[in-house]
């Protein structure tokens, strides 16, 4: 049996104010998740119901459903309650389906991709 250190008492007192309130969690690979926190634990282990994953892909974003959602705390970079009064996104967003996300996705990926090929095959030319 470990024991709890104080920072573990802080951070379970302040996530039991998010109980049943819609959250945004950042997670360390980048995922936002959005949900309702139903249960969480010392280890800020955490339950979401009704989840879904927000993609944002430049001006076009898209919220997958995912359901009930279990999150392991080590990945959890930021949890943060959203204000129901307020609207989520700037206006200039657009909502699009999953299939158009996924393409925007793929898109941006192999435009990356090209971008890092591009610049080792010009390090050659040693510009400075």
């Amino acid at each position: 049996m470990s024991w709890a250190g104080p920072e573990d008492v802080y951070l379970s007192t302040s996530l039991a104010s998010y109980l049943d309130k819609k959250l945004l969690v950042l997670l360390r690979d980048g995922r936002k998740l959005m949900g309702i926190l139903r249960s969480f634990d010392q280890f800020a282990n955490a339950v979401l119901e009704e989840a879904c994953e927000r993609v944002i892909v430049g001006d076009l974003y898209c919220d997958i459903p995912l359901g009930l959602y279990i999150i392991r705390g080590e990945n959890v970079v930021l949890i943060g309650e959203l204000d129901l009064e307020r609207e989520e996104l700037p206006p200039h967003m657009t909502r699009v389906s999953e299939a158009e996300i996924k393409r925007a996705q793929k898109a941006e990926r192999e435009a990356t991709d090209l971008k890092g090929t591009m610049r080792k095959r010009m390090e050659f030319l040693d510009l400075d």
